[in-house]
C-alpha cells in the first residue's frame, strides 16, 4: 500500500506534528486579520458615508493670487463628488469666481487677483459624494501675503530697480545699470531695456531678484521703445526702430514680440505685420488674459491682431489711453476727439459718459477690473484763458459720470502717469515735484529727474506710501513724459 504521508503511512513524527500546528495557526490568524481588515474597511467606508465628504487635501498658491487672475483654490475630498454648483459656493470678502468639480476635487477660480493681506473665507455648502449619504460643509480660510512691486530710479551715475513693499521701508535694489530707459515684470522674470554708449538698445533677462542675466536677440541695431509685457505666457512685446532710421529700407517704429523661456530665448522675435497698411506703431497693448494686441499705427488705422486669427479693423484713433484687466475693453480716443469704449470681443462701442465740467478736462481714462464700469480719469481745470493748468485731479467715475476724487497733484507738481494695481485696490499716481526746479534728464524716454509715485486707496483716497522713482510694475507702459 502507498501513502502520500511523508512518513510513509507511519504516525507523525512530533517534528511533523508541530510544523502541522503552526500552520493551522498561522492560517487562523491570516484569517482573523483579514476579518479585521474587512470589518475595519467596512467601518470606514460607513464612517464616510455618514459623516460626508471630508477634506484630504487643499492647493492654492498665495503669491500668484495677489499678483495674477485666474488663481485657483483646489479643496480635493475623500470621494467622488456631484458637480457643485456657483451658488453653493460663497466667498468672503466678496470676489468674483467660476467653480468646477472633476472626481474628488472642486476647484473655484478667481476671476481677478485677489487683495493683498487679506484673509477670504470660501464657504461650500450641500457638498455631496456620488455615491449618496448626508451632505457636507466645507470651508477654508485663504490668507493673502503683502502685496511687493518693482520701481524705477534714475540717477546720476546708475540707475536701479528696486523691489518694494506698501510700506516703502523695505526697498531691496534688485538690478542697476548705467542707463536703464524701461523696464517691465512678469510672473518670473524682469526684462531691462537698457541704452549703449553708442546710444544702441539692448533687452536684459533677469529672475526677479536680479540673478541670472542674459540678453535677448534684437531686430538688429536700434532703438526699443514701448516695452510692455502679456500676462500671460512669458511674451514681451516693443516697438524698433533701426539705427539706419532715414534710410532706405530701414525699419520705424515696427512692432515685434519675443518668448522669454528659456528654451525659446534665442529665438529671433516675431514681426507683427499689418498687411496691406502702414505697419508703422504709433501705440499698442497686449490684451489682458490673452495673446492679442491692440495697435494703433502711424495712418490711424485701430487694429486688434490675434495669432492664428485674421487682423480685426476698429476704425480711425489718435489714442489708445488703456485696457482694463477686468474685461477686454478698450479706451480709445476718435479722430472726433471722442473717448469711446471698444469691447474688443465684439468691436461694440460705447462712448464714454462726460463728467461735470466745472471738474475739467479729461486727459486719460483706464477701465477698472472689477467689471463695474468705473472708470479711473486725470481731470485738469484750466483757466478762462484756456491754457493755464488751475489744477489736476485723480478721479474714480462712476458708469453714470459721477466723480469722486481720491488724489489732487500738489501746487507746483506736474501729473506724470497713473495705474491701477492688478487686483483694482490701489492706483499708482506718479508726479513730478517742484516741477519748475526738476528739469528733464537726457534719456530717449526723458521725464524730469525727480519723481515720486504715491499709492492711493481706490474705495477712500487713503494714500498707502509715496515711493520715490517711477514705471511701478503694475503699469501696461512708461508714462508719456
Amino acid at each position: 500500500m502507498t501513502t502520500d504521508s511523508p512518513t510513509g503511512g507511519l504516525p507523525p513524527t512530533r517534528r511533523e506534528q508541530a510544523r502541522r500546528r503552526r500552520g493551522r495557526a498561522f492560517l487562523g490568524a491570516f484569517a482573523i486579520v483579514v476579518g479585521i481588515l474587512l470589518v475595519l474597511g467596512l467601518a470606514g467606508a460607513a464612517v464616510t458615508t455618514a459623516l460626508g465628504p471630508r477634506v484630504s487635501a487643499v492647493q492654492f498658491d498665495p503669491q500668484a493670487a495677489i499678483t495674477a487672475s485666474g488663481s485657483r483654490l483646489i479643496i480635493t475630498t475623500t470621494e467622488s463628488l456631484q458637480e457643485v454648483t456657483p451658488e453653493q459656493v460663497t466667498v468672503s470678502p466678496a470676489a468674483d469666481f467660476t467653480v468646477d468639480t472633476s472626481g474628488r476635487s472642486v476647484g473655484v477660480r478667481f476671476a481677478l487677483p485677489l487683495w493683498d493681506d487679506t484673509a477670504y473665507t470660501v464657504t461650500i455648502t450641500g457638498v455631496s459624494g456620488l455615491g449618496g449619504g448626508p451632505s457636507a460643509t466645507i470651508t477654508e480660510t485663504l490668507q493673502t501675503p503683502a502685496l511687493h512691486a518693482f520701481i524705477l530710479q534714475r540717477g546720476d551715475a546708475e540707475d536701479t530697480i528696486f523691489r518694494t513693499d506698501l510700506a516703502g521701508d523695505a526697498a531691496e535694489p534688485v538690478y542697476s545699470g548705467a542707463h536703464i530707459e524701461d523696464f517691465r515684470a512678469t510672473g518670473s522674470h524682469l526684462v531691462v531695456s537698457t541704452l549703449d554708449d553708442q546710444e544702441q538698445s539692448h533687452l536684459v533677462v533677469t529672475a526677479l531678484d536680479g540673478s541670472d542675466e542674459r540678453e535677448l536677440p534684437l531686430p538688429g541695431d536700434g532703438m526699443v521703445t514701448n516695452l510692455q509685457s502679456a500676462d500671460r505666457g512669458n511674451l514681451i512685446g516693443y516697438t524698433f526702430t533701426d539705427a539706419t532710421v532715414g534710410q532706405e529700407g530701414a525699419r520705424e517704429s515696427e512692432l515685434f514680440t519675443a518668448s522669454l523661456v528659456d528654451d525659446r530665448a534665442d529665438a529671433e522675435p516675431t514681426a507683427i505685420v499689418r498687411e496691406g497698411g502702414d505697419s508703422r506703431v504709433d501705440d499698442w497693448r497686449f490684451v489682458p488674459g490673452t495673446d492679442s494686441i491692440l495697435m494703433m499705427t502711424f495712418d490711424g488705422a485701430l487694429t486688434l491682431v490675434t495669432p492664428d486669427a485674421a487682423p480685426v479693423a476698429l476704425g480711425l484713433a489718435i489714442a489708445i489711453d488703456g485696457i482694463g484687466s477686468g474685461a477686454a475693453v478698450a479706451i480709445v480716443q476718435r479722430p472726433s476727439g471722442e473717448l469711446v469704449a471698444v469691447d474688443l470681443a465684439t468691436a461694440d462701442e460705447q462712448p464714454i459718459p462726460a463728467t461735470d465740467p466745472a471738474l475739467g478736462q479729461t486727459q486719460s481714462v483706464l477701465t477698472l477690473p472689477d467689471g463695474s464700469g468705473d472708470t479711473l480719469r486725470v481731470l485738469s481745470r484750466l483757466a478762462d484763458d484756456g491754457f493755464t493748468l488751475l489744477g489736476t485731479t485723480v478721479d474714480v467715475v462712476d458708469d453714470a459720470g459721477a466723480a469722486r476724487s481720491i488724489f489732487a497733484v500738489p501746487d507746483g507738481s506736474a501729473y506724470v502717469g497713473a495705474c491701477v494695481s492688478p487686483s483694482g485696490r490701489y492706483a499708482a499716481v506718479t508726479i513730478a515735484p517742484d516741477v519748475i526746479d526738476n528739469p528733464y534728464d537726457g534719456y530717449m524716454l526723458p521725464l524730469p529727474q525727480r519723481l515720486q509715485t504715491h499709492i492711493v486707496q481706490l474705495d477712500d483716497g487713503a494714500e498707502v506710501v509715496a515711493l520715490s522713482g517711477f514705471d511701478i510694475s503694475w503699469c501696461q507702459n512708461a508714462p508719456r513724459g
